[in-house]
């Protein structure tokens, strides 16, 4: 019997996930999820401030065009990386990295 299948209803939550954790592009497709939260997640103050939102080598690149806005942001990124990891349930962003 193949591993979605099952007498007993899953919810469609662990469904997803459950898809998630075989899917072979995961992290790319978490990468993804992760960008398109950025917004919602920091709030439209900061997503004004930033731009070229983007991964590198697991690194989530940021860059900021005015100084003290690039300061806030560099204060704050454990806490945003922590908030955006745990939205997709795993530890896709090792660090934030603030560039102007």
């Amino acid at each position: 019997m193949g591993r979605y299948r099952s007498n007993t209803p899953k919810s469609l939550k662990d469904a997803l996930k459950d898809f998630l954790d075989d899917y072979p592009h995961r992290k790319r497709l978490k990468r993804g999820m992760i960008l398109s939260m950025w917004e919602r997640t920091v709030g439209e103050k900061i997503a004004e401030q930033t731009d070229n939102v983007h991964f590198e080598r697991g690194n989530l690149i940021v860059h900021v065009k005015n100084p003290a806005w690039r300061q806030e942001i560099h204060m704050k990124r454990f806490s945003i990386a922590k908030k955006l990891n745990d939205k997709v349930d795993e530890k896709i962003i090792k660090e934030i990295v603030v560039r102007s």
